[in-house]
């Protein structure tokens, strides 16, 4: 269940120990609102139901953006600003010469963005295919998104987004590759420099300028000791290892939400940026011999389908990729080791060999269930595995942005606070919610039966309470020892 927003007043940092409130790298939500099951749209699910705890069921910084009205937009979460209409395609390194001369909105510090600065863009609301209707994934109100000339023969979904982001390994056997993301099919990729067959053209692909935040993208771990490792620039705390088992998307929600760990059980499958921004780009199975993520963190290692071992894990997000005529079928995950695909080798040999088609660090999407014996599979025109059995990773809020009203209208007294076995609410209210610091709900009580309120089996830690009477709500935060 989403905790509704009514007035943002103030932050509560709470975790084990308080972290401040000076996040540098705040991610934005993915602006998804619907839920679903395996195959459809279904009404958002409860705590405890199949399926709660998927990206809907959870909700971030929202999307929030201003048209500056001279060719620029600033995304208000993350403070960078963007280039409004991208223009026409331009190779890689003609995208600097551009970013360098530039003088748009009057700013002469533009730059190319970022994999993780473009894939805060990102939102997983879009569409590809299916019913003839085509939704970006980008917010079209303020944002100008092309797709590919279908009148040179291009696919509309020829529409990829250089970054700056250049993958230390190679792909398809052998190719320099960049990190771009394509806001009409919503997948994140790596894409070769140079042209095919001969790798002497220059590929060219869409550009959007960035400029501010500097800092955004750049992670600040904390090992905890715990088996939780905290990142103090996105206010998230993560599973340090996971637990070496795959599932299905279903049961990888199942596993999120009723983890405990470390005292906290408040963990959830965490969204496809969320995830993302744990990625390090400086690493990768080929060049490092490592997955790409910071070595604070452990990833299971298993035998790629053709027997290679080394290859490191595929992990669920709670996110949707909605792709062609049946949309509701695939959840996105993100490798960790190379993005593998099965790809004819020479091409017109008749021969198929398994390579890194995409990248450690790719975004791709997997069918969320299917027989255990009947994969992995290959699909698409690099041939991308298919396992739909992926690993899983939790994450939870070491930071929560608390709603409380600026002159409340309702007051109420809680105590003893902090709590142990139970609190007592006075003040004439008629329903209480308990939150956990993520956002999950704990517990709801009608007060007309008991002013107190059993705690007993709770974790110790902070809590947001919801206390209402008639149409009005107010917040307060409680510690439980």
């Amino acid at each position: 269940m989403k905790l509704h927003i009514k007035l943002l007043a103030a932050i509560i940092c709470l975790s084990t120990a308080i972290v401040g409130n000076g996040q540098t790298y705040k991610i934005v939500d993915t602006d998804v609102s619907d839920h679903y099951n395996n195959s459809a749209i279904i009404s958002a699910p409860s705590v405890g139901q199949t399926f709660y705890g998927q990206d809907a069921s959870y909700s971030g910084n929202q999307p929030s953006y201003t048209d500056n009205g001279d060719g620029t937009i600033t995304d208000n979460v993350t403070g960078l600003m963007w280039e409004q209409d991208m223009g026409t395609k331009i190779s890689y390194y003609d995208a600097f010469t551009k970013a360098t001369n530039s003088t748009l909105g009057g700013h002469t510090d533009w730059r190319v963005p970022t994999i993780k600065e473009l894939y805060s863009l990102a939102q997983f609301s879009g569409r590809c295919y299916g019913d003839n209707a085509m939704y970006k994934f980008i917010d079209t109100v303020y944002f100008n998104q092309p797709i590919g000339n279908t009148g040179i023969g291009e696919r509309e979904i020829d529409a990829q987004t250089w970054s700056s982001t250049k993958y230390v390994g190679l792909t398809m056997g052998g190719d320099s590759t960049v990190f771009g993301y394509n806001f009409v099919d919503g997948r994140l990729k790596g894409y070769p420099m140079y042209q095919p067959p001969s790798f002497t053209t220059p590929m060219t692909m869409y550009f959007r300028m960035v400029r501010g935040n500097t800092q955004y993208g750049i992670n600040n771990y904390a090992d905890n000791g715990d088996g939780t490792i905290t990142d103090n620039a996105t206010g998230l705390m993560w599973q340090q290892a996971d637990d070496g088992t795959t599932r299905d998307w279903e049961n990888s929600l199942s596993y999120s939400e009723n983890l405990s760990l470390a005292g906290h059980s408040d963990w959830r499958l965490p969204n496809a940026k969320e995830l993302h921004s744990i990625l390090d780009y400086t690493r990768c199975p080929d060049v490092t011999n490592s997955p790409a993520i910071d070595p604070l963190f452990f990833c299971t290692t298993f035998n790629d389908p053709s027997g290679s071992p080394g290859q490191y894990g595929y992990y669920w997000t709670g996110s949707p990729l909605m792709d062609g005529p049946s949309p509701y079928t695939d959840a996105v995950y993100i490798p960790f080791g190379e993005a593998q695909g099965e790809m004819e080798s020479p091409p017109g040999s008749g021969s198929y060999l398994l390579m890194d088609t995409h990248g450690a660090g790719a975004q791709r999407n997997d069918p969320k269930t299917g027989i255990v014996g009947n994969y992995p599979q290959y699909f698409g025109p690099q041939g991308d595995v298919l396992y739909v059995f992926n690993y899983t990773r939790c994450v939870r809020d070491a930071v929560i942005t608390a709603i409380i009203e600026e002159e409340p209208q309702l007051n109420f007294n809680i105590y003893p606070n902090p709590a142990n076995d139970y609190f007592i609410i006075k003040g004439g209210v008629d329903y209480i919610t308990l939150y956990g610091i993520s956002g999950k709900l704990i517990l709801s009580q009608n007060m007309s039966i008991s002013e107190k309120v059993d705690v007993s089996s709770l974790d110790s830690g902070y809590y947001l309470i919801k206390a209402t009477k008639a149409e009005k709500e107010v917040f307060k935060k409680i510690i439980i020892e």
